[in-house]
């Protein structure tokens, strides 16, 4: 799984993010909102399921998972952090899914963690505290 900050759903951004993290050819379902249309100018094949909103779209199959990882990444930010603020968001995302994504393979998250910090030069604490631009 992989998470990114949008900057909004508007047709300009949702095209920008699909040209620069979805391939050519990929397959996307989206609810009817108009705005994912514009994956196919990135070269994505685009199909739209038009929901009716409210309680009953949430239990459609195609949506199942989707709607799974978006309610965990809420609990898991909430059960976490006092607040979330935009600024750091990116990094929350990352981290979620870096745990979500090597829950299967615990064993190997702290060798892995070790490798990356023996690999990183050290760094002052004023410089890990910055947020880097996203979108």
């Amino acid at each position: 799984m992989n998470m990114n900050v949008a900057k909004g759903f508007q047709t300009k951004e949702i095209e920008r993010w699909a040209k620069k993290h979805l391939a050519a050819g990929r397959a996307v379902i989206s609810d009817g909102l108009a705005y994912f249309s514009s994956v196919e100018k990135a070269g994505c094949i685009h199909t739209s399921i038009t929901t009716s909103g409210g309680p009953d779209c949430v239990t459609l199959e195609e949506f199942t998972w989707v709607n799974t990882m978006i309610g965990n990444v809420k609990t898991a930010m909430i059960g976490v952090y006092h607040s979330v603020g935009k600024k750091h968001l990116p990094r929350y995302l990352a981290e979620f899914c870096y745990r979500l994504n090597l829950r299967y393979q615990l064993e190997d998250m702290l060798p892995r963690l070790g490798y990356m910090a023996m690999r990183t030069s050290p760094m002052p604490g004023r410089l890990l505290k910055l947020a880097e631009g996203y979108g």
